[in-house]
């Protein structure tokens, strides 16, 4: 038997092909996402993206659409800017909500309508409203996709709760897991998003652009990580980027030491954002999960280790493949849950 996993998010949507124990036959990938709907005032480039990766994805394993038992996807395809609004539940939810809640969508005109097609919910922080007003904002918060990663996360006993995991993609997102496992909620920045368009739209992306061969991958150095935390709790985070230009015109640094400092702004931007989980959901754990790219989570750890309390448990899921087999095997714990699989 095989499904198809679609993961759709702001900037990139994956399809993996995959057995019913995870095991990924293909992997499809394509920069096409909800930011496509928000650009164009209309969902058609996203449509005809989903449908060409997904058409991808099969004439690469050879599969016919016969052999597909099911799609089941997550992610930003459930709001307003994807192919079907669909509510968001209320946290605290747990696992067995999720998968009670998953949704069958029809007649998208996107994918074969042969092939039985299932959604999963988001999150949101949970309000009145009948007496929301703008003074509570701060409050405020949803997700789409992450809780099927958390799900996936969950599924490994030797997860020690309660946790905060957090989630470092073109969003930041602290996502607070009880002792139940219950998700509590989520608090988010808008830092990839707002990294990548520092960096296309400004002269801050001259700064950081390489300049000779040297790999950068694996550079870190905690002088540069501190230097740039302390300067953006002094001055700012707007001044902060100003400083990634004098690096490189008057103190003439080097690019990837530069880059580093661009980097570390954004996270000690999102340092702000952790009093509110404790405020919001009364979660004030030192147990951190981070998921993201390797150098991001260093930034991240060594932020929480010396800025918030030495006393942070910090583990990190940095491995693309790893953190693809959380949405993998979060959908399918779900669908299992639901008795779909």
């Amino acid at each position: 038997m095989f499904i198809a996993t679609i993961d759709c998010g702001t900037t990139n949507s994956r399809v993996y092909i995959v057995d019913e124990n995870g095991g990924v036959i293909t992997r499809a990938s394509q920069k096409v996402g909800v930011r496509d709907t928000a650009i164009h005032g209309n969902n058609q480039v996203l449509k005809d993206g989903l449908r060409e990766v997904f058409d991808q994805a099969l004439r690469e394993t050879g599969i016919g659409v016969a052999e597909i038992h099911c799609i089941l996807s997550s992610g930003m395809i459930t709001s307003e800017l994807g192919l079907v609004e669909i509510p968001h539940l209320w946290a605290p939810c747990t696992l067995d909500t999720l998968a009670a809640n998953i949704t069958c969508v029809k007649d998208l005109d996107v994918f074969p309508p042969s092939i039985p097609l299932y959604f999963v919910k988001g999150i949101k922080n949970f309000y009145d409203p009948s007496k929301i007003s703008m003074r509570d904002v701060g409050t405020l918060d949803f997700m789409r996709g992450e809780e099927v990663q958390v799900a996936g996360l969950l599924e490994d006993r030797k997860v020690k709760l309660p946790t905060i995991i957090t989630i470092l993609s073109s969003h930041t997102k602290l996502i607070p897991i009880d002792e139940e496992k219950r998700i509590l909620g989520s608090v988010t920045t808008l830092s990839g998003q707002l990294y990548e368009a520092v960096l296309k739209e400004t002269f801050v992306g001259k700064s950081v652009r390489s300049e000779d061969d040297f790999d950068d991958t694996d550079y870190f150095n905690l002088d540069v990580v501190d230097i740039a935390y302390d300067e953006i709790i002094r001055s700012g985070f707007l001044r902060g980027l100003m400083y990634v230009r004098f690096l490189d015109t008057l103190v003439h640094a080097h690019w990837y030491e530069r880059k580093l400092f661009a980097e570390t702004l954004l996270a000690a931007e999102d340092m702000r954002a952790l009093h509110q989980v404790r405020e919001l959901m009364g979660l004030s754990s030192t147990s951190f999960i981070l998921i993201g790219m390797k150098r991001r989570c260093r930034i991240y750890e060594h932020l929480l280790k010396t800025k918030v309390s030495p006393e942070c448990n910090v583990s990190m899921i940095t491995e693309e493949a790893d953190i693809d087999q959380l949405s993998i095997q979060g959908v399918l714990s779900l669908a299992k849950k639901a008795g779909i699989l």
